[in-house]
């Protein structure tokens, strides 16, 4: 027996070995996470610089600065000390447990965000397999997953979706269609479509009537994904769930934590886990939300 023919025989193999794949994706998606906001900011300054200043050279900073930085370049280093994390301790979860969460060389605290997110993509992407098993729909799934936890993470600390990965979502939804894996093209495309246009028309309304922005592009996108990924069925659920938690959330904020109402909460989190939500169970939503519409 061939290991595809036995990870396709026991689920829980199966099972197991994307969750030991999801604890080194959260690892990258902690590097992305991290690391694309910085990329994406040194790249409007030198835009800006160019535009603005085109004869003149960039400051000893931004020079400073163009040294290369990517998803790659530098290695993985403390932050506080610059010393370079040796492979054994970047295993993910297990090393900022037996290092205590601190660094080996200079004893800085590791922030515990780390771990937590190598450990809930692992768990997510344990959870997928279960789902779907040894399918394709698993392999897209695991893509969606992965993408909407560091989408999720980026918005939460910079009320950012980059065009660099809401954008590929809309475009890889709609590809999908085409092999009816989770919809058909045409719900696909009105899904897409009525995604984008329903946030879009919401957002300046209230912005006319507000003179306040409700929401950024990015959400639309990111909605507009879901249309594309699962049709235009989905699209009432996802609003619906997304809206009721963020605004729990919204709510407890202020009440409990004091938090400045004017203070805007980042809805792309929300709009993410509703959509994830909806990957899972979404035929079960589904059914329940039009049983109980009907009279």
């Amino acid at each position: 027996m061939t290991l595809i023919e036995w990870l396709q025989a026991s689920p829980i193999a199966f099972t197991i070995v994307v969750l030991v794949t999801g604890l080194m994706i959260g690892s990258f998606l902690n590097v992305v996470i991290l690391r694309l906001p910085v990329m994406m900011e040194r790249e409007w300054r030198a835009q800006c610089h160019e535009f603005l200043h085109p004869d003149t050279p960039p400051p000893a900073e931004e020079q400073a600065a163009k040294k290369p930085f990517n998803i790659v370049f530098p290695a993985s280093h403390c932050p506080k000390c610059q010393h370079a994390i040796a492979p054994w301790d970047n295993i993910p979860v297990f090393s900022y447990l037996l290092l205590r969460g601190k660094c080996r060389h200079c004893q800085a605290k590791i922030s515990v965000r780390y771990p937590l997110v190598e450990a809930f993509t692992a768990i997510t992407s344990a959870w997928v397999a279960w789902r779907f098993g040894f399918t394709w729909e698993t392999a897209a799934a695991l893509f969606l997953t992965w993408t909407l936890i560091a989408l999720s993470m980026i918005d939460f600390d910079h009320q950012l979706l980059p065009d660099s990965m809401t954008l590929p979502l809309v475009w890889i939804g709609l590809l999908l269609s085409l092999s009816g894996l989770y919809t058909d093209p045409a719900s696909s495309i009105i899904g897409g479509a009525a995604g984008y246009l329903s946030l879009w028309t919401i957002y300046h309304l209230f912005k006319l009537i507000t003179g306040k922005e409700g929401m950024g592009y990015g959400d639309f996108k990111l909605f507009a994904a879901f249309g594309a990924w699962f049709g235009w069925q989905c699209l009432p659920a996802v609003i619906l769930l997304s809206s009721l938690v963020g605004a729990v959330v919204g709510i407890s904020l202020i009440l409990f934590l004091g938090r400045d109402r004017n203070v805007p909460i980042p809805f792309g989190p929300y709009l993410a886990a509703a959509g994830w939500v909806y990957m899972i169970w979404g035929d079960a939503i589904t059914r329940w939300y039009l049983t109980s519409l009907t009279p």
